[in-house]
């Protein structure tokens, strides 16, 4: 009896000790929440003006400017009863996020949509998906809290593993935006591409116990039937579709934003600068659209116009204001697509594709010099590497090859003899590559070879074959666009290619089959410069070969 009641007594001591301590305890941690409650209600209290960038934010699908296809076609995937993943392509600052999150917005008010009208636009940043490999942390897919880990709370004391969802589940019955979705890590592309497939997220935890009956009903259904995750993935990059992962690529339709032309860009710092409180005329706003790159680049110049103008009181943006931001800034002046419309001996207007589908007209030139009948090139990328895996194979580049084809054509239709070379020369300094230089070679090295000028207000793109084909291109309507806008009343295009689709209609689009249409439509006789067109004179030897006809 005497040792129980020491036992007691001890216990006792013990735990009012421990009580004891706990209560005093607890005024210090309440006292340390007050505290670092209060200095978080500061910090909340303060606030800076909200940034230009925000504030011209479009709010509805009007205020995108440029983008009317690229919407309408987002507009028709996620719209409807049967919304789809889609992949938007462009370059930066043209309006991807702000026409994904619209773009729910409105499917929510489509008839028959699967879209509730809280369905939720999730938005993350692929290029900052941070993720362990042992699924500790997963902010995308969603990870497991095993009761090892710190912090695993009552649940995990009890020995029991806690689904944590990621966004893929809080973008449950909505949108999932992930942009640059071009530089998400591959582990979490494959994990991703499982989630679309199955619609739901599958956890794992060898702490698990299925027969546990102290684990939760919901974590037993967790583990046995997987997360929801059924919502519609839009996918943002600014890469081009061959440097996307082509599993991802074939679970998503595929849309493209366009690069802003100048005049958008400008109607882009015009609403800036209002928008700002600053007036601005339509020369500065012409000026900052001269040399801003995209829609983000006009804000941002405008911005810092407003900053110069607001230290000297003065509510107007001048065009000193924004000469100053172009040289402060180092702004790069964007390349004016104008061509020239005079008849030429030996240069033809060529049209190419740069950047995100941007079309663009560039010069084409030749001469004829004494030589042994040699086609040289110059401006052309001459070597280019393909494969990969640890297997590379270097060959000759497309635009070098269709040179070769040139040469052959031209000795073939006895154009080129042995005493005379042709010098072809793409300016620009810019190496050029790809087949569809092919014709537009060949109409100037033959204009050269002839003496006979080319028509200066029209533009030729193509593949050509040995046989004198013209063989389609890819790029054919960003390539007429272009033509259009610099001023060219005609353009000539395989017949192949005579299912695209061309958006403006100002501007007359020539079908060829072979290289022979393309020197009678182009080629004017010796005698005309500028005015005078006639027929075209051909050498005997091009009647006694006569061009097989493309199929169509």
């Amino acid at each position: 009896m005497v040792i129980q009641l020491l036992v007691t007594v001890i216990m006792g001591v013990y735990f009012y000790t421990q009580l004891k301590r706990q209560r005093q305890s607890q005024p210090a941690g309440r006292r340390e929440s007050a505290r670092e409650m209060d200095n978080l209600r500061k910090m909340r209290a303060i606030s800076l003006s909200e940034p230009l960038a925000e504030t011209v934010r479009p709010q509805m699908f009007r205020d995108i400017i440029g983008q009317e296809e690229g919407i309408r076609s987002l507009m028709a995937i996620l719209s409807g009863k049967n919304p789809q993943h889609v992949i938007i392509y462009g370059p930066p600052g043209v309006g991807k996020t702000c026409a994904a999150r619209l773009a729910l917005e409105a499917a929510k008010q489509s008839p028959g949509t699967p879209f509730k009208p809280n369905a939720p636009f999730i938005e993350m940043d692929a290029t900052c998906v941070r993720f362990d490999e042992r699924a500790i942390a997963d902010p995308l897919i969603g990870s497991v809290h095993d009761p090892i880990y710190q912090g695993a709370g009552p649940l995990g004391v009890q020995g029991i593993p806690q689904p944590k969802p990621g966004a893929v589940s809080r973008a449950h019955g909505g949108v999932l935006f992930l942009d640059e979705i071009g530089e998400l890590h591959p582990i979490q592309m494959n994990k991703l591409l499982k989630v679309l497939e199955d619609r739901k997220v599958q956890f794992e935890s060898a702490y698990y116990n299925p027969d546990d009956p102290a684990t939760p009903r919901y974590v037993h259904e967790i583990f046995k039937n997987g997360l929801p995750a059924d919502f519609r993935l839009v996918g943002a990059t600014t890469r081009s579709p061959e440097e996307i992962s082509p599993a991802l690529r074939s679970r998503c339709m595929e849309i493209f934003f366009r690069a802003l032309e100048p005049e958008e860009v400008t109607q882009i710092a015009y609403d800036a600068a209002r928008r700002a409180g600053f007036s601005m005329s339509r020369d500065t706003a012409t000026l900052a659209g001269r040399y801003a790159a995209c829609g983000r680049d006009a804000v941002n110049m405008v911005q810092m116009a407003s900053g110069v103008a607001q230290l000297e009181n003065r509510s107007q943006i001048t065009r000193e204001d924004m000469e100053w931001v172009i040289e402060s800034g180092h702004y790069a002046r964007r390349p004016e697509q104008m061509a020239a419309l005079e008849n030429r001996v030996g240069a033809v207007h060529g049209l190419a594709v740069y950047g995100s589908h941007q079309g663009a007209v560039m010069e084409i030139e030749a001469v004829t010099e004494k030589g042994s009948g040699c086609v040289r090139v110059t401006g052309i990328v001459e070597e280019e590497e393909m494969g990969g895996g640890g297997h590379t194979v270097r060959r000759k580049s497309m635009a070098h090859a269709s040179a070769e084809n040139v040469a052959t054509l031209l000795h073939r239709l006895g154009y080129l003899d042995e005493n005379t070379d042709v010098h072809i020369n793409f300016p620009g300094g810019v190496p050029v590559d790809g087949p569809s230089a092919g014709i537009a070679m060949a109409v100037a090295a033959v204009s050269a070879l002839t003496g006979q000028p080319v028509d200066g207000a029209a533009a030729v793109t193509g593949e050509i074959g040995v046989q004198g084909r013209a063989l389609p291109v890819g790029g054919v309507p960003a390539k007429v666009e272009a033509a259009r806008k610099a001023g060219l009343s005609r353009v000539l295009i395989p017949r192949a290619n005579e299912m695209e689709r061309f958006l403006e209609a100002d501007i007359q689009v020539i079908l060829i089959d072979t290289a022979q249409d393309a020197f009678r439509e182009m080629l004017l006789p010796a005698a005309c410069r500028e005015e005078e067109t006639g027929a075209l004179q051909q050498p005997a030897a091009f009647a006694a070969a006569p061009l097989p006809a493309a199929k169509g």
